[in-house]
């Protein structure tokens, strides 16, 4: 097949080169990834300035383009200008640390898979759940049966992957668990400091309780050593509010 490799940790990021030595033995592999780190941009996408491309080589071979821009940026201009045609699979990733929960709005990693879903293509948004000493080696492995699994089921039209993998070891993993996009977010602080010439930062920090969360979410199962698979779509619309909203009274134009 041919995929598509991207992310937003940077065209550097170890989690990066795990997928392409996990997969370019038997697929051939495109990356166009940011130049630079590019967590936690969303779903933005450049507009006030050019987008720059340049090669990337790893032991004296080439190994993909970086990119000035976003995530979204990149999956865009892979696809109309970078490759000679649309890949057969997008995959985002691995990202240092778990997309869960309300927080899959800011992720760079989630929004290049789903970026992928817009422009028609089968993509998937894989994270490690953590952020310190990463091993991604179990996470690239499993990618090799995502990919499996999409090519023998497909995805729905408009629809991106989102997996998740605990950061243990196989035999201390649940096993596999379809389950949906939960509401907990992070409970946000900012860390107030002052630098050397008397200037006064912050430092955004938090964490995200779930007390309060369903237990069949992505957030919860993560928690409890499941290895994750949440389907999410782009339309955002709330559908019970729709209906009320629409069987509302609403004014005539000319009483304003």
């Amino acid at each position: 097949m041919n995929i598509l490799l991207t992310n937003d940790d940077g065209i550097h990021a170890p989690g990066l080169y795990a997928l392409f030595e996990a997969l370019c033995a038997e697929h051939r592999i495109h990356i166009v990834a940011p130049e630079a780190e590019m967590s936690a941009v969303g779903h933005a996408i450049t507009l006030a300035s050019p987008l720059r491309v340049g090669e990337v080589r790893k032991n004296g071979a080439f190994f993909g383009h970086a990119v000035t821009g976003t995530p979204a940026d990149c999956v865009k201009i892979a696809i109309r200008e970078l490759l000679d045609g649309p890949p057969d699979i997008i995959f985002s990733g691995i990202n240092l640390g778990a997309n869960v929960g309300i927080n899959l709005l800011y992720s760079g990693t989630v929004s290049a898979a789903t970026e992928g879903a817009f422009l028609g293509v089968p993509s998937v948004a894989m994270s490690l759940a953590t952020r310190k000493d990463p091993d991604f080696r179990f996470a690239a492995r499993f990618s090799r049966w995502v990919i499996q699994m999409i090519e023998q089921n497909g995805l729905r039209p408009g629809t991106a992957l989102n997996v998740n993998i605990p950061a243990l070891a196989p035999e201390k993993m649940k096993g596999i668990r379809v389950v949906r996009q939960g509401t907990a977010r992070i409970k946000e602080h900012f860390k107030r400091r002052t630098d050397p010439r008397g200037n006064v930062y912050y430092w955004l920090a938090g964490e995200t309780p779930l007390e309060h969360e369903d237990r069949h979410t992505d957030a919860c199962a993560i928690q409890e050593n499941w290895i994750t698979l949440t389907p999410i779509q782009y339309d955002l619309t709330c559908d019970k509010e729709l209906g009320r909203l629409q069987g509302l009274a609403v004014p005539r134009l000319t009483d304003f």
